[in-house]
Parts: structure tokens; sequence; C-alpha cells
């Protein structure tokens, strides 16, 4: 099996935000939900829950921020 980047998906205190996606975008995140399960569409994860594990791991792996966080002293 294909080892994908998201694997896990904390719960946290949810922030609510609405946002609209191209109908395109809404379809490879559904894809990436049954991917995450194993190809099975069946106790795939919810898109709502795809989306901010996504951008979470987005921010964390993205060097350059990382460089200018630590050069303005954020954590």
């Amino acid at each position: 099996m294909t080892r994908l980047k998201l694997s896990d998906l904390a719960s946290e205190k949810p922030v609510r935000l609405t946002l609209e996606i191209p109908a395109r975008l809404h379809r490879e995140l559904a894809e990436y939900a049954r991917a995450v399960n194993g190809g099975n569409p069946d106790g795939a994860p919810a898109i709502e829950l795809i989306i901010p594990a996504m951008l979470d791991r987005f921010i964390a792996t993205d060097r350059e921020f990382a460089r200018t966080r630590k050069s303005q002293g954020s954590n």
C-alpha cells in the first residue's frame, strides 16, 4: 500500500470555517479520503476531517515557513 502523507486525523476542538471549493477539488478530496481508508468508501474519513489535516501537514512540512517563523521568533 502506498504511504500517504496524511495519516493522523487528531481530534481537537474545532473552529467553524465556511469554505467554497471547486467541484473538481471536492471529487479529488473524496477520492483521497477513500485512499486513506485503503480504497474502501465505507468508513472513509469525512472531507471535513481531511481538509484541516492536509493544511496542518502542509504548514508543518513547509521549510520556508519554518525558517520565517524561526527568524521572527514565533512558535
